[in-house]
């Protein structure tokens, strides 16, 4: 494949034409539909099918499906970190914390592409990286807060949180349409044994080194996927 042209927001980037902006916008909007309907596991090809444009088009516009999902999902991943900013002015550390889990599950719920980019890590989606590390360090200080209002148990670590948004993935990945509501009870039932005071002890937490290699390596999954389907 020849490398495709740099993208908008690269430091030489040049306008595109308006036809190209065009071509680049529809992509945009079909990825957000395809996407938002059958999550990440969907095909370029589908996607170009849905935009009305040719493959050839298709990556001339979006070499990479990182580089679409970059695209496509920083406005959603904008939306994560205000969640966590909401949370954090809430003078009640709990709810906040509480209130903020429920938005963002809500979210993944909504849109199973999202649902899928918040439990994978795109190391060359540089903005979108950086919006999810800005959130995590977010959530991190609402974890601390809500620990020292003595409602959260003291061993609930930030890695639960990338498990609860695993579950919460999975559980809306395989209701769907049939059960839309499911993730609800799963998140209540969660957030009930988050809070203290614990009923027992815990076993021990995943290193964060190993979830993040398991999100790493859940992006090349969903493009492998996307390739399967493209054949």
């Amino acid at each position: 494949m020849t490398p495709g042209p740099q993208r908008p927001d690269g430091p030489a980037a040049q306008p595109l034409r308006s036809d190209a902006e065009r071509n680049r916008e529809r992509i945009a909007a079909a990825a957000r539909k395809v996407f938002a309907r059958d999550g990440l596991g969907a095909s370029m090809a589908s996607v170009a099918r849905e935009a009305g444009v040719g493959i050839a088009t298709m990556f001339r516009r979006f070499p990479t499906k990182e580089e679409l999902v970059d695209a496509v999902f920083l406005d959603r991943m904008d939306a994560y970190a205000t969640a966590v900013a909401v949370a954090l002015e809430d003078p009640d550390p709990w709810n906040g914390f509480v209130g903020y889990i429920e938005t963002a599950c809500a979210m993944q719920a909504a849109d199973s592409g999202f649902a899928d980019v918040l439990i994978t890590t795109f190391p060359t989606a540089k903005a979108l990286e950086r919006r999810r590390n800005e959130a995590y360090e977010g959530m991190v200080e609402l974890i601390s807060r809500a620990k020292a209002t003595g409602r959260l148990r003291e061993d609930f670590d930030s890695s639960d949180m990338v498990l609860l948004h695993m579950a919460n993935a999975g559980v809306v990945n395989a209701t769907g349409d049939a059960a839309p509501d499911a993730w609800r009870r799963v998140v209540a039932l969660l957030v009930q044994s988050f809070e203290a005071p614990s009923r027992g002890p815990l076993p021990a937490s995943p290193e964060h080194e190993a979830l993040y290699r398991a999100m790493l390596r859940a992006g090349p999954a969903a493009v492998a996927e996307s390739d399967a389907g493209d054949g």
